[in-house]
């Protein structure tokens, strides 16, 4: 009973609010199912780091008299799959990549630029944190939220090194999960009923031959990886992925890693990132500032795209819907759905989703060249 009533004594006021996230977070996986695969765990993880004297995290035990280290399950995968090798988000890209059938996209390459679009943001988070005196490094992975890209994000806030990479994943993995309440908020401030209600003519998709999909991962990893050596890691795991789906004498692989790989990685790295929210690291006015950031970033990241539709509409006779715009984010395939309901909200005939698709994988491409773009100008910088 003693060595209970000790154990209590070691709870702070930090500890309890991070015992609410953790809960919270929970709740929006299983009662909301926002992204409960990477939510759930994160949520019971932040519980777990935060017990008094955790053997999740690595403590300094009493054995017979000499102190020695012992290692805890959680914070040895942290080490060993984030910090030293960056391995699980790297694998998780396989899975993603496997997932994703480019076709759409390559019938219709001019929605490429709907990606390019809706990542403004990424820059200008990056700008507003410098101002606010986050250093080039933190101001940097802090801009990546906006990609709404998770993987990613964990990528770039490590390589950079960032001392809030606990606040930043959270964030991200956050907003990924409230795609669908931001994102309409948005769309609707910038758009009219009557431009929501636009009508796309339906598009078959063109048969892409066999040859185009296998060599179109292989030139986008030579042409990212020329441009931004950085990104080769992030861009090269993806289109292997790819790669695997689309060769098609290895399916029972493509399907592993569209299922059992990805998920399983998924829930690893939910409980891992969980690490980085022990309370006296979190708790901090800076989380809040990134809370902030990470929420403009988002924003004008999904507005960039939707003005862009808007402005292309100025110039086009055959009028594009402006929703699809907020597509071209990296949460795929989640904001397309988002798009596709709104539209069948204002109109219930109005089928957008294999634009919205289409905008939305470009959107995944887009995400990692530009966080590897800014980890090329980033690492450039700190080196110089």
């Amino acid at each position: 009973m003693e060595f209970i009533l000790v154990n209590l004594s070691y709870i702070t006021w930090k500890d309890i609010v991070m015992y609410a996230v953790g809960i919270i977070l929970i709740f929006l996986a299983i009662k909301k199912e926002y992204e409960p695969a990477l939510l759930l765990p994160m949520g019971f993880g932040a519980i777990l780091v935060n017990l008094p004297l955790s053997g999740a995290v690595d403590q300094m035990m009493n054995m017979g008299g000499t102190y020695e280290l012992v290692h805890g399950p959680i914070q040895w995968l942290y080490n060993t799959g984030i910090a030293s090798s960056e391995i699980l988000p790297l694998l998780l890209f396989i899975g993603i990549g496997a997932m994703i059938d480019f076709g759409p996209l390559l019938s219709r390459p001019y929605y490429f630029f709907f990606g390019a679009a809706a990542h403004f943001g990424i820059f200008a988070a990056i700008t507003v944190s410098i101002l606010l005196g986050f250093s080039m490094n933190d101001a940097a992975a802090i801009g990546i939220i906006g990609a709404a890209d998770g993987p990613t994000t964990i990528l770039v806030a490590n390589l950079l090194k960032s001392k809030y990479i606990g606040p930043i994943l959270v964030t991200a993995f956050s907003y990924m999960a409230l795609v669908p309440i931001i994102q309409p908020s948005v769309i609707k401030l910038l758009t009219t009923k009557k431009e929501r209600m636009i009508r796309m003519a339906p598009v078959e998709d063109k048969e892409i031959p066999r040859v185009v999909r296998i060599i179109f991962p292989i030139a986008v990893t030579f042409i990212v990886g020329i441009i931004s050596p950085a990104a080769v890691s992030l861009i090269g795991f993806l289109m292997f992925g790819n790669l695997i789906r689309e060769c098609t004498v290895l399916r029972a692989l493509s399907e592993t890693a569209q299922n059992a790989l990805a998920n399983l990685i998924t829930l690893l790295l939910g409980i891992t990132v969980a690490f980085t929210l022990q309370a006296e690291k979190f708790i901090q006015l800076e989380t809040l500032m990134i809370l902030g950031l990470g929420l403009i970033a988002f924003i004008i990241n999904t507005a960039g795209g939707v003005l862009f539709g808007k402005f292309l509409n100025i110039f086009l006779k055959t009028k594009i819907n402006p929703m699809i715009g907020a597509t071209g984010i990296s949460a795929f395939p989640m904001s397309a759905r988002v798009i596709q309901r709104m539209a069948l909200k204002e109109d219930p005939e109005n089928i957008l989703l294999m634009h919205a698709v289409s905008s939305n994988v470009s959107g995944q491409v887009a995400s990692v060249a530009a966080s590897g773009l800014v980890l090329s100008l980033v690492l450039g910088y700190l080196a110089g």
